[in-house]
Parts: C-alpha cells; sequence; structure tokens
C-alpha cells in the first residue's frame, strides 16, 4: 500500500508535507476528460457545440450516454495506478464548470460532476497521488481559445459581474466539498487568464494585462476560498496564458503556488534539435535562458515562492525522423525545470495522437469509423492548436485572404501574422469545426448503446499506445526528481 497523503502547504519556496518534509508536485494533466479539446479527442469544434449538435441529431439520452461513456474510458482507476507507477506525485485535473453548473440554472450545483470528482480523489488518494484542481474553462470564458470550451474568441468572464459571480461561488463550493482532503494538492483558479483580450486582432508583444481587473479578482477568490477552507494550497497563473507575470500583486496570502506554463519551441519544431526552429537556433542553452527570462521564473524568485509549470510538452505527430528531436528538447526542458526546483505537470496523458504519454491506437474503432471526419479535419484545418503541421489548402487560402484583408484595409496597426493566425481560428476552428460536427454526430446514429460503448473503449489505457521512448524520458527525470530532494 502506498504512503497516505499528508496536507500540504507552502514553506519559503518549498511544498512541504505536514512533518516539514519538501513534497514535489510532479506529474501529468488529464487534458480531455472533464475538460474535453478537439484535437485531443478528436473531434471538430467546441464541446458546448458538439454537445449541443449531438442532442440534436442522436436525441439526448443517447448523446447523454454518449459523453458519459467517454468520460467511464477516458479514466478509469488503471489510469490512475500506471500514472503513478511511473514515479509521478501528482495529475493536474483540468475541469470545465458545465461538470458542475448548467447556464440554465446558475448558482445550482450537479451532483454528476462532483461525484465523478469524488472518485478520482479515492483513486489518487489510494495511490498516494495528490490531485491539483484546474478550473480549465470558466462560465463566460477567461481566454479566447477552444480550450477553454470558447467558440467565439470573447473573454466574457472579465467584463460581466455574474459571470465573476459564479465562478466565486464555483470555488466556495469546491474549497468548502473538499476541505482537509489531503488528496487535494490545491486549488488553479484559472487556467491560462486573458483579462483584457480584444475582440480583434492582438500580439503578444502589444498585449497589456489588465492587472487592477485581474489582481482584485484574484484577492477575491482567495478570500472566498479561505472562508470554506483555510489550508489548502491555492495556484495563480500568469496573464496572458499564463506567461505575463510583471504587474501581478506580490504574493498577499498564505500557501500561494504561482504557475507559469512554458511550451518550448525546441519540442514542436518543425526541425532538427539542436537546430534552427522558425529562424532561432534551439538547444538547452537557449531552453535555460528562455526559461530564467520568463516571467513566471523571474516573479517566483524575487519573491521567493514554488514556481509549477503547469504545462509543457512535446508532439510526435511530426515527421517520423523529427521525434528524437522533440524529445531531445524535451529531456532538456525537464533537466532545466528540476534545477530549478520547479514543480511540474506535463501536458497531456492521454489523445488521439499527438501529444500523450499514451494515444489512441491507429486501428481502433473508434478512429476508423472517424476517418473521414478526420480528414477533413487535417484539411480543414480547423485544431487550431496544431500550428507546427505542414500547410493545408485551406491554411495557405486563409494566409491569401488575410493578405487580402490587411491590404484592403490598408491599417499600419493591422500586422499580417496576427490576422492570419486569428482569421484562422474564428474562420476555420471555430465556424469551420462547428460545420464539421454534425458529421461527427452521425457516425453514431444508427449506433446501438452497446455498440457506442464498445467504440468508445478505444480510449481506455488497455486498448491505447504507451509511447514508451516519451515515457522512459519522464520516468529519469521523476527519479531524477527524487533523488534531489
Amino acid at each position: 500500500m502506498p504512503a497516505s497523503l499528508l496536507p500540504l502547504s507552502v514553506s519559503g519556496d518549498q511544498i512541504v508535507d505536514s512533518q516539514g518534509h519538501p513534497v514535489s508536485l510532479r506529474g501529468v494533466n488529464l487534458g480531455g476528460w472533464m475538460n474535453l479539446e478537439n484535437f485531443i479527442n478528436g473531434y471538430p469544434g467546441s464541446e458546448h457545440g458538439l454537445r449541443a449538435v449531438m442532442a440534436e441529431i442522436l436525441g439526448a439520452n443517447k448523446a447523454h450516454f454518449f459523453f458519459d461513456r467517454l468520460l467511464e474510458h477516458f479514466i478509469t482507476e488503471t489510469d490512475i495506478a500506471f500514472i503513478k507507477g511511473q514515479g509521478a506525485s501528482a495529475v493536474r485535473i483540468p475541469l470545465n464548470y458545465r461538470h458542475f453548473e448548467a447556464d440554465s440554472q446558475p448558482f445550482r450545483y450537479l451532483s454528476s460532476g462532483f461525484g465523478r470528482l469524488d472518485r478520482i480523489l479515492a483513486w489518487c488518494s489510494q495511490q498516494g497521488l495528490y490531485a491539483i484542481l484546474d478550473l480549465h474553462a470558466a462560465a463566460g470564458w477567461q481566454n479566447t481559445d477552444w480550450h477553454s470550451d470558447n467558440a467565439n474568441r470573447n473573454a466574457l468572464l472579465w467584463e460581466h459581474p455574474h459571470f465573476q459571480d459564479r465562478l466565486v461561488e464555483l470555488w466556495r463550493v469546491i474549497s468548502d466539498r473538499y476541505c482537509g482532503n489531503p488528496a487535494v494538492a490545491g486549488y488553479d483558479l484559472i487556467n491560462e487568464p486573458v483579462s483584457a483580450a480584444p475582440r480583434g486582432v492582438f500580439s503578444e508583444a502589444a498585449y497589456k494585462p489588465a492587472w487592477p481587473a485581474i489582481n482584485q479578482f484574484y484577492r477575491r477568490l482567495v478570500e472566498a476560498i479561505r472562508a470554506c477552507d483555510p489550508d489548502h494550497i491555492i495556484f495563480l497563473e500568469g496573464d496572458f496564458f499564463s506567461n505575463r507575470f510583471i504587474g501581478m500583486e506580490a504574493p498577499f496570502a498564505a500557501n500561494l503556488v504561482y504557475s507559469s506554463h512554458n511550451y518550448s519551441l525546441g519540442c514542436f519544431g518543425p526541425g532538427a534539435y539542436p537546430g534552427e526552429i522558425r529562424g532561432e537556433w534551439w538547444d538547452a542553452a537557449r531552453q535555460q535562458k528562455s526559461f530564467d527570462e520568463q516571467e513566471g521564473t523571474v516573479f517566483a524568485r524575487q519573491h521567493g515562492v514554488p514556481l509549477l509549470v503547469g504545462e509543457f510538452g512535446a508532439v510526435y505527430n511530426v515527421p517520423a525522423e523529427e521525434i528524437p528531436d522533440r524529445l531531445r528538447a524535451l529531456n532538456d526542458q525537464l533537466a532545466i525545470f528540476n534545477r530549478a526546483n520547479a514543480h511540474w505537470t506535463f501536458w497531456t496523458y492521454k489523445d488521439a495522437g499527438v501529444m500523450g504519454w499514451a494515444s489512441l491506437d491507429p486501428d481502433c474503432e473508434y478512429l476508423q469509423i472517424l476517418d473521414h471526419v478526420l480528414k477533413a479535419k487535417r484539411l480543414l484545418d480547423t485544431d487550431f492548436w496544431i500550428e507546427w503541421s505542414a500547410p493545408t489548402p485551406a491554411k495557405r487560402q486563409a494566409a491569401s485572404l488575410a493578405r487580402l484583408i490587411v491590404d484592403t484595409i490598408a491599417d499600419p496597426d493591422l500586422l499580417l501574422p496576427e490576422v492570419e493566425i486569428y482569421f484562422r481560428q474564428a474562420g476555420l476552428a471555430n465556424f469551420v469545426g462547428e460545420l464539421l460536427q454534425p458529421a461527427y454526430a452521425r457516425c453514431f446514429l444508427d449506433r446501438s448503446e452497446a455498440e457506442i460503448d464498445r467504440i468508445l473503449q478505444s480510449f481506455r489505457l488497455e486498448n491505447c499506445q504507451v509511447h514508451h521512448d516519451l515515457i522512459d524520458i519522464i520516468q529519469n527525470h521523476l527519479t531524477s526528481a527524487v533523488a534531489q530532494k
């Protein structure tokens, strides 16, 4: 039996257990489970859009059955045991608010979502694995992207008190329920906030966080949680997809950990590693420089607080000859994290063949019956995340249209790269992705519940392919992290 989990707290720049022993939270995200994502689960468009289309085409009962069985098979007790068996100490669990609250009945909470979360926390407790509860999709959307279940590029959370009130109350309910639960490492309040997201085009260089808004809201959330749960760690992410910290308020309460996300070009490509990637030389020294200069790293060192790298990863849906390059880059990145005594959770655990520890078998029934939909997704470039892939006809057409837009409007503030990327997001990922959702739904229209259940068993670990070359690197750094303690 694994050792019992002890409550965690923050002491200086360390996370410690109740006996004062340092604890390293290192492991993996369970992306695509209680917050679906199109590139992870293989569907087009947004989760809430897909759920509506499935209910319309299949009927409400069969659609409910579909999503229930998808979740049942995607993460089981076997998965949690497997993750622990690789040497992980933590999982980060992305959560969509829709599992806990319906838009039609705000402030009334759903027992089904809490029951599912209760069950995985029991599994984590049995395995001696800490869980970080990550609010990945908030009502009103905290950022502009698909991973907050957003299909319109409007981040309304920051504009509407109604949505803010709902998030505060949801965290009150969550923290009240899990107060004293040692399997919960803590609460990650808002995944990848974008507090000043304009409705049009914006560049990273020109983006200016709305620091008064985000700082004030973080204080309000922390105060609400502390009224219910005085002890659990609270994780605060930087603005602009967890990359901006200059302007974030200094630590203002006990047991705060700060979280940045670190997606390195070396781990995505295209190109050799070490080598030139998108016009810049990437090697271990360049990755070290990137990590040291990242605002989250600077903030954590300046204030002497722990740092969680909540998301990072490496892809293998690249030409076969490039996979070793992506893994070499990941190996260097993990070594940098460990030397800095950073906590980390890899993105992600399981997916449809992009970057998971495990992926669906290419010959599985789920992928076979969706073959024409998946081909259409690739040709029409509807998975916005997969930026590193080879150009498609749709991507080339979007580039031409973006050039026409910029030339016609002739506004010097419109930059072609930003216009192109957000035109593709709105036009291809969002609009065309929604057009593809009925085709996805019809793949299951004439199938019985027994057939649907069998097809969705493709997501069970025993039916997936484990990427042992990736796992070997992860295990090595999990083991070296333990040795350093």
